[in-house]
C-alpha cells in the first residue's frame, strides 16, 4: 500500500472523483459532539493562526471506472462525510444568502470542486455515495427543500448543527474555508495484492469506535470484490441485521457459544468469530448462509413469534419478560432441530416449559444464577453425549437437568414448596413478581387476561390483603398475635393478590375490601380474588389455608419434570472437565482423553501432571507469567509440601485433593483459551 501526506481538500477536489462507502460499512454515525469538536478545531486553526492540523488517516482502495476514479473508503468515512456536510452547509447558506463571503462565487467553487460533478448524469452528480440507507437523506440535503429533509437521519442532524454554527458568525465563512484547507490527512491507498481486512485491523484511527458487529460485517465483506460484496450484503447481511435488530453482537456471541460450547467475552466477539470462521473452513457465503439461518431463529426470541404455535409464543414472551437470555444458545439448537424435523412442536413446547420452570424454581429458591450460562451453553452437547444421537431428545434433556447438583440443581417439590411458603414475594424483583402473578391468574384457562399490559400501563398493582399499615380495626380482627401475624405474613404469597383498585382498597377493613360495590373482591374480574371474596374474615387461618392452596397450585404451574430415560451402562463412567458439579472424590481414574487423544492414567496426579506439561509445551509463556502472579504456580518449590516440577522455575503442588486439581485445570484452560470439554476422564 502507498501512503502520503495530503490536504483533505486536495483529496476531495476534482469532478472525476467519486467517494464510495462500500456496503459492508456501517451507516453514518458521528454524533453532534464529534461535529462540535471538528468545528472547534477549525476555530482554533483560525484564532491561533495554525499552518496545519492533522485530521487522521483515510484508507481507500482506488478503482478505475471509465473516465471516473472511485475511492472505495475502507477507513475514514465518518470524517469524509462530515467534511462534506460542512461544505454543503456553507454552500447552501451562501446560495440562500443567509451568510455572505468576501470571495466572489464561493458557493459555486465549493460546489464544483468538492460536492457536485456539474457535467455528470443526474444520478451521478453527487460525488459522495454513502451506504444505501443514507443515500436518500444525503440527496435531500443537496436537492430538496428544507421541509422535505429526513430529520431522523444523523446526516440531517449534523448538517443542521453546522448551519446553526455558521449562522452564529463566530468566524467568517472565508476564514472557515481557509481553515479547511489546512486540514491534513495521511491518504493510504491499497494496491492490488493488499489485504484490506488486515490493514483495517492494524489501524488506530480516531472517531467513533466500531461495535463487534461492525467489525464482523467488515470481516466477511471487506475482502470481496465490489460486485460480490453487494451480492453478499443484499442477499445475507441486510437480513441478518434485520432479524437481530440492534442485538447483532449479542446474536453472534450466542451463535459462537452454541457452535463452540464456550461463551466469548462480549468485547472479543469479533476476534472469536474470526478465529471460528478461519478454523471452520467454510467459505464466506456458506458462513453467511448459516449465520442467516440462526439469525432467523434469534428473531423468534426478539419478536416472541416462534412460527410454530401460540403456546410456544407465550412461553417465549414470558422468558422475555423475565429478561432471560442465557438459554438462547441452547434454544437456537432446539429451533434448528425443529426445522430439521427432529423435534415436533410438542417437543419444543415441553423443552421451553421445563426450562421456564427450572429457571423460576431456582429463583424462588435463591440459587445463584451465575452457573446458568455454562449449563445452557453445554446442554446440547451433554444430551448428544449419551449415544451420539438426537433420539429421545426431550427425555435426555430432562435427565441432564435433573442430574445437575449443587448450584446447577433443579429444585424438587419439597425445596420449592418450602422456599415459596416463607419467601418475601413482595420484595422480589419486579419482573419476577409480575411474572408470578400473571401465571397464577392465567394458568390453566383459555380466558386469559392481559396481565402484563395492565402492569405496564399501571392499572394493575399488587395488593396486600392485610394492609402494610395495621389500623385499629385490623389489629382487633387479627387478635392478640396481630403484630406477629403481620410481621410474618405481610409480604408472603398468601397475603398478596392483584387489583386495579389499590388506592381505593388501601387500609380498609377486610369486610369493606370484600364488599365494596365498585372495587371490592366480590366484584373483581380477577380470578384469584373470587376465592378471597368467599371468606368471612382475614386472619391466620385464612392465610394458612390460602398458603397451602397456592403452593399446591404452584407445583402444578411450575411442574417438576419426570423422565423415563435411563442411560446405557458403560464399561467406564466418564465426565469432562467442564462438569464442575460432579464430585469425583474417591473415584479411580483409568484413562483420559485430551484434544482427541486417549492416554492411560494410573492416578489423578499422573493425569494432572501430563495435561499441564502438554499445555506448557503449547505455550510456555502462560505458566511463566502465572509463576509471578498466582497462588498455585511458583518459581520455586519452597512453599509446596510435595512439589511438582513442570519446568525450570515453574512448580506446582502434588498433594491436593482431586477436586482442587480439577479446579486448577479449569483456571489453566481459561488462561490457554481451551474449552474444558476437550478433557474427558474415564473411571471405574
Amino acid at each position: 500500500m502507498n501512503g502520503a501526506k495530503s490536504r483533505i481538500i486536495d483529496y476531495l477536489d476534482g469532478p472525476d472523483k467519486r467517494y464510495i462507502i462500500p456496503v459492508y460499512q456501517r451507516k453514518y454515525e458521528w454524533k453532534q459532539n464529534n461535529c462540535r469538536q471538528l468545528y472547534n478545531d477549525l476555530k482554533k486553526i483560525i484564532h491561533e493562526k495554525r499552518k496545519q492540523y492533522f485530521l487522521g488517516s483515510i484508507v481507500s482502495s482506488v478503482i478505475g471506472n471509465g473516465n471516473l476514479v472511485e475511492y472505495h473508503i475502507i477507513d475514514g468515512q465518518q470524517r469524509i462525510t462530515t467534511i462534506t456536510l460542512l461544505l454543503l452547509a456553507m454552500r447552501n447558506l451562501l446560495t440562500q444568502k443567509k451568510i455572505s463571503a468576501q470571495k466572489s462565487n464561493l458557493s459555486e467553487e465549493i460546489d464544483e470542486r468538492f460536492l457536485i460533478a456539474k457535467w455528470a448524469n443526474y444520478d451521478d452528480k453527487i460525488k459522495l455515495r454513502p451506504v444505501k440507507s443514507d443515500i436518500e437523506a444525503l440527496h435531500k440535503l443537496f436537492l430538496s427543500d428544507e421541509s422535505d429533509y429526513d430529520n431522523a437521519s444523523k446526516l440531517t442532524a449534523n448538517y443542521n448543527f453546522f448551519c446553526e454554527q455558521l449562522l452564529k458568525h463566530e468566524v467568517t465563512i472565508d476564514e472557515l474555508y481557509e481553515a479547511i484547507f489546512k486540514l491534513e490527512i495521511i491518504s493510504i491507498t491499497l494496491e492490488k495484492d493488499d489485504n484490506p481486512q488486515l490493514i483495517f485491523e492494524s489501524l488506530n484511527s480516531t472517531g467513533l469506535a466500531l461495535t463487534e458487529g461492525d467489525k464482523i460485517r467488515n470481516y466477511v465483506l471487506m475482502g470481496q470484490p465490489p460486485k460480490k460484496q453487494k451480492f453478499l450484503y443484499e442477499t445475507y447481511w441486510t437480513s441478518i441485521e434485520k432479524s437481530t435488530e440492534n442485538e447483532l453482537s449479542n446474536f453472534v456471541r450466542d451463535y459462537l457459544s452454541m457452535k463452540q460450547g464456550a461463551v466469548p467475552n462480549l468485547n472479543s466477539v469479533y476476534t472469536t468469530f474470526k478465529d471460528y470462521a478461519e478454523k471452520s473452513g467454510l467459505d464466506i457465503e456458506k458462513l453467511l448462509e448459516d449465520l442467516l439461518r440462526y439469525a432467523r431463529f434469534y428473531e423468534k426470541f426478539l419478536t416472541c413469534k416462534s412460527g410454530i404455535n401460540d403456546l410456544i409464543n407465550n412461553c417465549l414472551y414470558r422468558l422475555m419478560r423475565l429478561e432471560i437470555t442465557v438459554t438462547r444458545p441452547f434454544m437456537l439448537e432446539v429451533f434448528r432441530l425443529n426445522q430439521d424435523g427432529i423435534l415436533s412442536p410438542d417437543d419444543v413446547l415441553q423443552i421451553f416449559v421445563v426450562t421456564e420452570n427450572y429457571i423460576f424454581r431456582r429463583s424462588i429458591c435463591e440459587i445463584a444464577s451465575n452457573s446458568l450460562q455454562k449449563i445452557f451453553v453445554g446442554l446440547n452437547r451433554e444430551i448428544l453425549r449419551f449415544d451420539g444421537t438426537t433420539d429421545n431428545y426431550v427425555q435426555k434433556f430432562i435427565y441432564v437437568l435433573l442430574s445437575k447438583q449443587e448450584s446447577g440443581r433443579f429444585p424438587d417439590d419439597n425445596e420449592f414448596s418450602a422456599a415459596l411458603e416463607t419467601k418475601q414475594i413482595y420484595s422480589m424483583r419486579g419482573q419476577y413478581k409480575n411474572y408470578l402473578f400473571e401465571r397464577f391468574e392465567n394458568f390453566g384457562t383459555l380466558e386469559t387476561k392481559t396481565v402484563y399490559e395492565h402492569f405496564d400501563n399501571g392499572s394493575y398493582t399488587i395488593e396486600h390483603i392485610m394492609p402494610q399499615r395495621l389500623t385499629r380495626a385490623w389489629t382487633t380482627s387479627l387478635g392478640e398475635n396481630a403484630a406477629e401475624i403481620h410481621r410474618t405474613w405481610l409480604h408472603r404469597l398468601a397475603n398478596l393478590t392483584l387489583t386495579a383498585y389499590n388506592p381505593s382498597l388501601s387500609n380498609r377493613p377486610f369486610s369493606e375490601k370484600r364488599d365494596a360495590p365498585d372495587f371490592g373482591y366480590k366484584n373483581s374480574g380477577i380470578r384469584m380474588n373470587q376465592k378471597i371474596a368467599q371468606k368471612n374474615s382475614w386472619g391466620l387461618p385464612e392465610l394458612e389455608e390460602r398458603n397451602s392452596e397456592m403452593i399446591l397450585a404452584a407445583k402444578k404451574i411450575w411442574e417438576f419434570p419426570k423422565t423415563n430415560f435411563i442411560p446405557a451402562q458403560k464399561q467406564f463412567a466418564s465426565c469432562t472437565l467442564d462438569n464442575e458439579y460432579e464430585d469425583l472424590t474417591g473415584k479411580i481414574i483409568t484413562k483420559y482423553k485430551f484434544q482427541g487423544y486417549e492416554q492411560p492414567a494410573s492416578s489423578w496426579i499422573e493425569m494432572f501432571e501430563n495435561v499441564i506439561k502438554t499445555l506448557h509445551q503449547q505455550d510456555k509463556s502462560v505458566l511463566a507469567e502465572l509463576a509471578e502472579t498466582s497462588d498455585y504456580v511458583h518459581k520455586t518449590d519452597e512453599n509446596f509440601i510435595r512439589a511438582l516440577k513442570i519446568d525450570e522455575n515453574i512448580y506446582m503442588e502434588r498433594s491436593t485433593s482431586t477436586m482442587l486439581k480439577l479446579s486448577i485445570l479449569r483456571k489453566l484452560f481459561a488462561e490457554y483459551d481451551i474449552n474444558p470439554d476437550e478433557l474427558e476422564f474415564f473411571f471405574k
